[in-house]
């Protein structure tokens, strides 16, 4: 029987408003879960709760805020618990891009891309003052470990640096430690030309967007020559530069430019041996085997340096080993095992500053003097 047709108006205005409120409710719906607020890797904590206390802590602010620091975190049980400064702010972290090559190196030895066995000979590798036969005969490995033997000047290499270089031919590959930029230049290089990609879109693609940095990869080259005077030197607004010195080395230093968050993220994905959420980035055998100490520095503190990393090693008065790496001996990123804690601190040394070692060590002492 055919409906009347008041009835059918009816019943599509029924059908019509239903629709507009099921619309309307899932709009509201949609609109709430945008507004509501995602938890933050850094939304801060309750130090208490995490072993540290908030009245030393708020000591170790007072000292940040006449000292010349930029930021300082502290991460502990993955966990915000202290947060001072400019901690979004990207500037150089100088020297310890090195610990940065490290995971990239970990990925690309494990998975067959680079052998540690190949020597510099077979590579192709020389330079603008010609390398030795026995120069060439160093291993990545050898480098790896800062033992390549290798003792050419390279870019971005300190005053500090030059004075301590030993002569060429000083010692064979393998037989002593020496810390020369110009390994971990050769060595940027070599990852470079083994996987056809760049050190920055490697590390984008590889660690930061994975960990969900904010680093973008964005980069660009410098040159700088005899003639150029350091302190008219600007720091270009990159995550990352090569800077070529082609008068002391054919291969450029890799620089990079983090925030002390992107810098903590990183530590994090150490102390949690490389894996992040249910992905395995960095192989956990390539970080126990990294962060070891190949390479005693000074026995009495237990100083020593493994492969991109300096290890402070188990002593009388420390009972457990720990991995860290400084920039200028100001910035550091140090990761804690047994604490479960990662530090980062920074200084603005693109700029003018006036924080030096005497400063560095009571930050430090601060720090662990909080923890209850």
């Amino acid at each position: 029987m055919k409906k009347p047709r008041t009835q059918h108006l009816k019943s599509k205005f029924v059908f019509s408003h239903m629709k507009r409120q099921l619309t309307c409710i899932l709009l509201t719906t949609l609109l709430i879960c945008s507004c509501a607020k995602e938890p933050s890797f850094f939304d801060k904590v309750d130090p208490e709760e995490h072993g540290f206390s908030s009245a030393k802590l708020d000591s170790l602010t007072a000292f940040l805020e006449t000292s010349g620091s930029s930021s300082l975190l502290i991460l502990k049980d993955g966990k915000n618990i202290y947060e001072w400064g400019s901690s979004e702010k990207k500037h150089t972290i100088h020297s310890i891009r090195k610990a940065l090559l490290n995971s990239l190196i970990g990925i690309y030895v494990s998975n067959g891309t680079i052998d540690t066995t190949a020597t510099l000979e077979s590579l192709g590798i020389d330079d603008i003052d010609s390398l030795t036969t026995i120069e060439k005969s160093a291993t990545i490995a050898d480098i790896l470990k800062s033992q390549s033997g290798i003792y050419h000047p390279a870019a971005a290499v300190s005053e500090g640096m030059l004075r301590k270089m030993p002569p060429r031919g000083t010692h064979k590959p393998g037989e002593a430690f020496y810390y020369n930029n110009w390994g971990f230049n050769v060595l940027g290089h070599i990852l470079e030309e083994k996987t056809g990609k760049s050190i920055y879109d490697l590390f984008l693609e590889d660690i930061a967007k994975p960990l969900g940095m904010s680093y973008q990869g964005k980069n660009t080259t410098i040159e700088v020559t005899p003639e150029d005077n350091d302190e008219d030197f600007v720091f270009p607004n990159v995550d990352g530069f090569y800077q070529y010195e082609r008068h002391k080395s054919k291969y450029p230093a890799y620089h990079f430019r983090l925030s002390a968050r992107d810098l903590a993220l990183y530590g994090q994905l150490f102390l949690q041996r490389g894996k992040w959420e249910d992905q395995q980035i960095v192989p956990e055998e390539w970080i126990e085997y990294s962060t070891k100490p190949y390479n005693v520095t000074y026995r009495p503190a237990g100083l020593a340096y493994g492969i991109f990393w300096r290890v402070l090693m188990k002593t009388e008065t420390r009972s457990s080993a720990s991995f860290y790496h400084t920039g200028v001996g100001i910035h550091m990123l140090g990761v804690y095992p047994k604490s479960k804690v990662v530090l980062v601190h920074r200084v603005q040394t693109e700029e003018d500053y006036n924080f030096g070692d005497p400063e560095f060590m009571q930050m430090i002492g601060k720090v662990w003097g909080a923890e209850m």
